[in-house]
């Protein structure tokens, strides 16, 4: 109870004494009937003061219902000793009876306290306890994941150096297809694009290696427009596009178009526009924009696939983490180190096609092309 609300009671508790005690300073004496009604009421208010505020208020509102009985005495003093002390013996019932409930009252109040503070020490334990096992399930769960990104890199590094000699061979029967074909072949475009295609996996690999050992590569990084990027991934994936007859919407305006990490920027796209394919049906559509956003340039690759749900939009840049049979898990995560590493950060939400959008967005240094 509030306290404003527990003086109310306690005034009210005292104007019902006050009430009483007039009641019997102004009916007739030989009214035994009215007057035994009064003495009996009087113990309502002293046994509820008792109960709301303790001791203190049971004692105090027996000595208040005491002196409002007094009047009450002086009826009585005519009639002998007799009649007088029966009356006078109400006044220590009063009393006993706030005392009495008053302590009772007051015992059950400080178990309730003593209880109360329990209550609260036992929910801080247990918000205590609750933080202690989330931390232990995150680290459970990052070392889980250490354990598997170091099988992986295990994995990675042997995989890289098998690589190594069949790269070597399909770039050498490249370069000799590509001496064999006059200049100005139709089929050129393809051999360069599969020279192309075999430097940047060569890098790939020698950039695992390189990470396996410890070691960082420099001074290897190309740029290049988003433009040529975006036309580099169409023309790899066109086959993909055609067997599911999706229609694909390049938006880039020439004002917008910016110098970006070729290698990095490729891997990306590359991993978007795959899952995207994944996702839609047959004749969806695909749609990647190039523009600006505030101080930043954005890219956004958007479908007319199914979308993914918001309470799991977090989970799909984790490692290991795929909504697709017989993925793997890395693409995603693999794309949002590779565009922090650029300086910018990569989001998903849902797209105006209905499925889902993936915003590339990298710093304004990038340049302009």
């Amino acid at each position: 109870m509030k306290p404003k609300t527990k003086w109310i009671v306690f005034f009210l508790l005292l104007a019902s004494v006050a009430a009483i005690g007039l009641l019997h300073a102004f009916t007739p004496g030989h009214l035994s009937l009215y007057h035994d009604t009064y003495r009996r009421l009087s113990y309502f208010p002293i046994a509820i003061g008792a109960v709301v505020f303790g001791l203190w208020g049971g004692v105090s509102l027996a000595v208040m219902s005491c002196l409002a009985f007094v009047p009450h005495l002086f009826l009585f003093w005519a009639r002998g000793p007799e009649a007088y002390y029966s009356e006078l013996s109400e006044i220590m019932f009063y009393l006993a009876a706030g005392i009495v409930i008053g302590l009772i009252s007051s015992r059950e109040n400080r178990l309730r306290e003593k209880y109360k503070r329990l209550s609260e020490k036992l929910a801080a334990s247990y918000g205590r306890l609750h933080e202690q096992a989330s931390r232990l399930i995150d680290a459970e769960r990052q070392l889980g994941q250490s354990q598997k990104l170091s099988m992986l890199g295990h994995v990675s590094a042997s995989l890289a150096h098998e690589l190594k000699n069949p790269l070597a061979s399909i770039k050498g029967a490249a370069e000799i297809l590509a001496d064999e074909l006059p200049e100005g072949h139709p089929k050129q475009e393809f051999i360069d694009i599969m020279r192309s295609e075999i430097s940047r996996l060569n890098h790939s690999v020698e950039d695992v290696l390189s990470y396996c050992r410890g070691q960082q590569q420099e001074g290897r990084s190309k740029q290049e427009s988003v433009s040529g990027i975006i036309h580099q991934v169409v023309s790899l994936l066109e086959g993909r596009f055609e067997e599911k007859s999706i229609a694909l919407s390049v938006q880039v305006n020439p004002e917008d178009d910016f110098w970006v990490d070729e290698t990095s920027m490729i891997q990306v796209l590359m991993n978007i526009l795959l899952n995207a394919v994944d996702a839609v049906g047959p004749s969806g559509q695909i749609r990647v924009e190039v523009g600006r956003h505030e101080n930043s340039r954005l890219i956004k690759v958007s479908d007319d696939g199914p979308g993914i749900d918001a309470a799991r939009a977090e989970d799909v840049f984790q490692s290991f983490v795929t909504f697709k049979e017989g993925g793997t898990g890395l693409g995603l995560s693999i794309s949002k180190r590779m565009v922090e590493s650029l300086g910018g950060k990569i989001e998903v939400g849902t797209s105006e096609l209905g499925g889902a959008l993936f915003s590339i967005v990298l710093p304004e240094q990038t340049g302009s092309a």
